[in-house]
């Protein structure tokens, strides 16, 4: 019987896709993963789930961006937070914890909300 294994990738939208590389490359310190020469999008590799940079009009698709955040794990929430602000990233609010995980949100340029996350408690 065919199953579901995995998430491939995730698509985050832009209207500029030279501006939300350099965001995710130089600010976030992602590493791409391919650039394919004329194509609309840039991606990069998270240890086997794929982050797919892309302007969806290329495609006839019309620009929303995500209203969801995207939970981008590090083991140093508060340090990672700090080094971003450096950067010039504006959170939405203080650093949180579920009692579980810290979670601090903030977006892209293009709106799309991400969070740094930090599980701090075992799983079972």
């Amino acid at each position: 019987m065919p199953s579901i294994t995995r998430i491939d990738f995730i698509t985050i939208p832009t209207q500029d896709v030279a501006r939300a590389t350099a965001f995710y490359r130089d600010t976030l310190g992602l590493e791409e993963a391919a650039q394919t020469v004329d194509k609309p999008h840039t991606e990069f590799d998270l240890s086997g789930t794929t982050l797919s940079v892309w302007d969806p009009t290329t495609a006839g698709r019309e620009f929303l961006a995500n209203t969801n955040p995207i939970a981008l794990h590090t083991d140093e929430v508060d340090a990672m937070r700090a080094e971003l602000e450096g950067k010039g990233v504006v959170f939405f609010g203080d650093t949180f914890d579920t009692g579980v995980c810290h979670m601090a949100i903030f977006a892209d340029p293009d709106g799309n909300p991400l969070m740094l996350h930090g599980r701090h408690v075992p799983r079972d």
